[in-house]
């Protein structure tokens, strides 16, 4: 087995300006419509979700890096972060090959000014 993980960090607020000056454009680029529904739910604490879903996708870039031949070869959209019944966050990765994966999991936290997700891959 190994164990193969990322890490990241944002500031909520660039995030925010990037949403706020782009819209449409930015938000149809990064999220998946699950991921903009969820975020848009939350009122007030909108951004700091925005800013934890961008978190996710650059720590789970950085723990499936192992399996990509280039960087293009999954786009923004492709990693997604759901809600599971008990509120957990769970990933979801598309259109790679993840048969030797034998789980993956998600951790989100965010204050005021920051957002930060770690993924941890267990591969078999």
């Amino acid at each position: 087995m190994k164990i193969a993980c990322g890490t990241d960090i944002i500031e909520i607020e660039r995030i925010k300006e990037n949403i706020e000056n782009l819209g449409e454009k930015f938000l149809n680029k990064i999220y998946t419509e699950q991921e903009i529904q969820y975020c848009e739910s939350k009122k007030v604490q909108k951004y700091q979700s925005y800013a934890a879903r961008f978190a996710v996708k650059e720590a789970a870039f950085k723990a499936i890096s192992f399996k990509l031949k280039d960087k293009y070869q999954i786009c923004w959209k492709d990693i997604e972060t759901i809600v599971n019944d008990q509120g957990k966050p769970e990933l979801r990765i598309i259109g790679l090959n993840l048969n030797d994966v034998e789980s993956m999991d998600v951790s989100i936290s965010h204050c005021q000014a920051y957002a930060t997700a770690n993924v941890t891959i267990l591969i078999k």
